[in-house]
């Protein structure tokens, strides 16, 4: 499984949200010159977390972006499921009841539900406020 370019970017904006909060609307400009990603992109991805309901947008000469809530409520795996999707690593886990012809007999069944298991458990076990103070 990998993360594509959009949930890595996803993390990192909403990284550089939490870092640079002051209390007023950060410009997509400033986004982008911080973190090396073209305007272009960051406005494909701030839909997808606005209406998530974790950004706030504001429009016109002091609009931007802003967190809406405590980086602490914010999980690593939420954010890259609203980027990426479901982060299981075959399809046909998605499912309940799984709907493979296979899975009756699937003897790999167990193995990916647990590597799913495990890396939500990892991903939804980290916030943004975590990142943000291991980076301090």
């Amino acid at each position: 499984m990998k993360i594509s370019t959009k949930g890595r970017y996803a993390l990192r904006i909403m990284v550089d949200l939490a870092l640079n909060d002051c209390g007023e609307y950060i410009r997509l400009k400033e986004i982008s010159q911080r973190q090396e990603i073209t305007i272009k992109y960051l406005e494909q991805i701030m839909p997808l977390l606005t209406k998530a309901g974790y950004v706030r947008s504001y429009r016109g000469n002091n609009g931007g972006y802003m967190l809406a809530r405590n980086p602490k409520e914010y999980t690593m795996g939420d954010i890259l499921r609203t980027a990426e999707g479901s982060l299981a690593p075959i399809a046909c886990i998605e499912d309940h009841p799984n709907r493979c012809t296979r899975s009756q007999e699937c003897l790999t069944l167990p193995f990916w539900e647990g590597m799913w298991r495990v890396i939500n458990e990892y991903a939804d076990s980290v916030t943004l406020a975590d990142i943000i103070k291991n980076h301090k």
